[in-house]
């Protein structure tokens, strides 16, 4: 099968399909992890893009059982410099070719991911379009639908949220959190969980007054995709919520609590991805490796006098992490909850917990 990929600059890259003979568009960008794939692709962060590891051999190990982050595959895309048909682990079920298939999910392999790459670090994410396919395609077609796509206008959130409210950890007889799930990692929850606290997840459209019937300890903001503008209606909801139990959030969650208390939010050239990020604790001055996927950050600027940045990103300063100064109110822009690694920032997970008195 074959396959191409036309960004929006025009820029046509010709390769070899595998995955669902399809056609998609999407907003390209880059992932630094080397492992991880089947929880990328899973994640539902990256609703409304197309995926590129800078790792140049995917599929090696397969795809299991386990680790999925999510209940499908989001991304709407996979491009990968090779592709390996044969994969080797003890706990792989099918291959990622199978696993892209399951769900129409179109790939393209033998391309120079690395030029590309260095291209949107130059030029900025960009919308792009796959075809994998047998025949012919019509180039000028794909070209033009790459460049119909605004990303940034487009509400992600409401597509990946689950609109039924589900309680993981029903035996456990300690604390309980409510979730307001914008696409949240299932590993957010398997923490929490871990810790003896009982999880409530809420769609993302659910009001104070829903998330109070269930009388929560705290309040969980998960990660999510899109921009962090178009979700007002979040942000209110967790504005009633400061002051009378704790919160934290994670990656979009702290985009949304900034939004919450009257900061804003700006897009980054080409976002943070990958499972290799250097965050800086400004309070002990000790770094942490970290798992990251963001296309937006909070402006320092923007924030209250009485929220104090507590995480900066070792490699451009951007804000990784903020918290009030007396509530129990904090939030970070990377992911403590990573799999397959790092865990460097699990320790957060702790801190919220003994927080939920």
């Amino acid at each position: 099968m074959k396959a191409v990929l036309v960004l929006k600059d025009g820029s046509v890259y010709q390769g070899e399909g595998f995955g669902a003979e399809a056609e998609t568009v999407g907003e390209l960008v880059f992932s630094t992890w080397m492992t991880g794939y089947q929880e990328g692709l899973t994640d539902p962060s990256y609703a409304g893009q197309i995926l590129m590891p800078t790792y140049p051999l995917m599929g090696n190990y397969g795809v299991n059982d386990e680790d999925s982050e999510s209940r499908r595959i989001w991304a709407r895309g996979f491009v990968v410099r090779e592709r390996c048909a044969e994969f080797e682990h003890a706990k792989a079920r099918r291959s990622l070719d199978e696993f892209l298939k399951s769900y129409d999910v179109p790939g393209i392999s033998g391309i120079d991911t690395r030029a590309i790459v260095r291209k949107i670090r130059s030029q900025g994410v960009m919308p792009a379009c796959i075809a994998a396919y047998e025949g012919e395609v019509d180039l000028n077609q794909l070209l033009q639908k790459a460049r119909a796509l605004d990303y940034s206008s487009i509400d992600f959130v409401r597509e990946v949220s689950p609109q039924e409210t589900k309680v993981y950890g029903e035996g456990l007889k300690g604390k309980k959190v409510v979730l307001i799930d914008c696409g949240a990692k299932q590993n957010i929850v398997r923490e929490m969980n871990a810790g003896g606290v009982q999880v409530v997840s809420v769609n993302c459209g659910a009001g104070a007054e829903e998330i109070r019937k269930h009388e929560p300890d705290g309040l969980l903001l998960s990660n999510g995709p899109g921009d962090p503008a178009l979700l007002g209606h979040v942000a209110g909801t967790v504005r009633q919520f400061i002051g009378r139990i704790p919160i934290f959030g994670v990656c979009l969650g702290v985009q949304i609590l900034a939004h919450a208390v009257g900061g804003k939010t700006y897009k980054l050239k080409f976002g943070h991805r990958g499972a290799n990020h250097p965050v800086k604790e400004l309070e002990s001055g000790k770094v942490r490796i970290t798992t990251q996927n963001h296309g937006f950050a909070v402006d320092a600027k923007s924030l209250p006098r009485e929220y104090k940045v507590t995480h900066v990103n070792g490699n451009d300063g951007t804000v990784e992490g903020i918290r009030h100064e007396s509530l129990p109110v904090f939030a970070v822009q990377y992911h403590p909850e990573a799999h397959p690694g790092p865990r460097d920032s699990e320790y957060l997970f702790d801190e919220f917990v003994k927080m939920l008195k």
